[in-house]
């Protein structure tokens, strides 16, 4: 076990090293600038696009509001919570700012993702709208690149297994431990007959539960987080000086904080921010390609609302719970650090609400992925190898749930990048696409 976590370690260092950062940070600002900052100058548009499509806007499986929750359902999880404090922890404050970072310009990667996959996607053998990056690449770059998309469908529906399944399992089953001494093994098979359940009805089952579930446990943790901040509001304006000075400078050493170099904060802003919100991994882009909607650039306005949320607003809120309680430098790491957090500011049930909070956030983590994963075996193999999927997947939740967390961390990050690569390069090459119909999309409803 030893000889392949360090294997593992190896190529993390290299997938997830300067070039890599470039990369991801790099596509992010070319299309920001593509697109004239136009995730930004019309966020308040993409609102009402999500308001107007609570009953659809055209052809499609379900609601552009429910494709949106079901990409946040997937995205809202272990990495707003755990992924956030393993990211303070290991990187110091400063990897907060970097994560911030990520989501500006992540913003325009998830709306070119989500634009391409609406104008590229397709109807399959079931009659049902597929889409994400395997069908731009191939239909958008032609058949030349179809080792491109394969590439992507392996790496997705291996990197589901450790982003979507594992990785949310185990850090449920870690904070029910902690908080509430439930055994490992109990909240798998719990998990593993829910998640089942709700996938017997595939993507409309989900994206139902997703509509549901997740704007109640946003609001519910957000309020939360929300509590503790106005708790200790003097204590904000230093935790952001923290924050911002941390992201340029090396932090020392302090309590149970080994201190960090800049490049560490860069890397593990970077890593956690794309865990948490997504952009460039051309996921999300398989939720929104099933949205009842007729207009690509309409629902890329929907689609980027998810990186907004997600980071600016959920993760910022953990973060700054962990920096203005002071537990930061403790030398806990991951969830158990933002439960000590949380527990510090709202003393006697603090604990709950990142337990509680955590599980589900992870439940429709694990679905909202099912759905990602699910659909790169498709490409892959065709409709026969859904249900086969199926149980593997549900097979896969318990047994997550008892692996040793630092493993199973180590090997989503590595997945993570090999999943980004092929979508990066797609979104590249075919960024002229996303800047025209942009300009033409919003020239005519002027």
């Amino acid at each position: 076990m030893e000889l392949i976590t360090n294997a593992i370690q190896g190529l993390n260092g290299l997938v997830w090293g300067p070039p890599m950062l470039v990369l991801i940070l790099g596509t992010g600002l070319y299309l920001t600038i593509g697109l004239r900052f136009m995730p930004l100058r019309h966020l308040g548009y993409g609102f009402q696009m999500l308001w107007r499509g609570r009953a659809g806007l055209g052809a499609g499986d379900i609601t552009p509001f429910n494709a949106l929750m079901t990409s946040l359902s997937a995205t809202i999880g272990t990495g707003n919570i755990a992924g956030v404090g393993t990211a303070i922890a290991i990187g110091g404050p400063g990897a907060l700012f970097w994560m911030w970072c990520t989501a500006l310009v992540g913003m325009a990667t998830k709306y070119a993702e989500t634009v391409l996959a609406m104008k590229y996607r397709e109807v399959d053998e079931k009659g049902a709208y597929v889409g994400g990056p395997m069908y731009y690449i191939r239909n958008g770059l032609g058949k030349k690149w179809t080792w491109l998309a394969i590439a992507f469908a392996v790496f997705g529906a291996m990197a589901g297994f450790g982003i979507g399944n594992t990785v949310q399992a185990n850090s449920v089953a870690d904070v029910l431990e902690t908080n509430f001494a439930v055994p490992n093994w109990v909240t798998g098979a719990v998990m593993a007959v829910l998640v089942g359940l709700v996938l017997i009805g595939g993507i409309r089952w989900i994206a139902q539960v997703a509509g549901r579930l997740v704007p109640f446990m946003a609001i519910a943790y957000i309020g939360g987080g929300l509590v503790v901040l106005l708790a200790n509001l003097g204590e904000i304006p230093h935790a952001i000086q923290q924050i911002v000075q941390f992201a340029f400078t090396p932090a020392a050493g302090l309590g149970g904080f080994a201190g960090a170099g800049v490049m560490l904060a860069i890397q593990m802003g970077v890593a956690r921010g794309i865990f948490s919100n997504e952009a460039g991994l051309g996921s999300a882009p398989m939720a929104h390609a099933s949205a009842r909607n007729d207009d690509p650039v309409a629902q890329g306005t929907v689609g980027m609302l998810g990186t907004f949320i997600d980071t600016l607003i959920v993760c910022t809120i953990t973060g700054l719970v962990i920096m203005v309680s002071g537990v930061w430098s403790s030398g806990e790491t991951g969830a158990a650090l933002s439960s000590a957090a949380f527990e510090a500011g709202l003393a006697g049930f603090g604990g709950y609400i990142v337990g509680l909070g955590l599980a589900l956030f992870a439940f429709t983590t694990i679905l909202g992925w099912s759905v990602y994963g699910e659909r790169c075996i498709e490409y892959l193999f065709g409709v026969r190898a859904i249900v086969p999927f199926r149980l593997v997947w549900v097979a896969a939740i318990p047994a997550g749930a008892m692996l040793h967390l630092d493993f199973v961390w180590l090997v989503a990050d590595t997945l993570n990048a090999l999943m980004a690569i092929p979508n990066l390069i797609a979104l590249l090459l075919l960024s002229p696409v996303v800047f025209r119909v942009t300009r033409e999309y919003f020239a005519q409803s002027r």
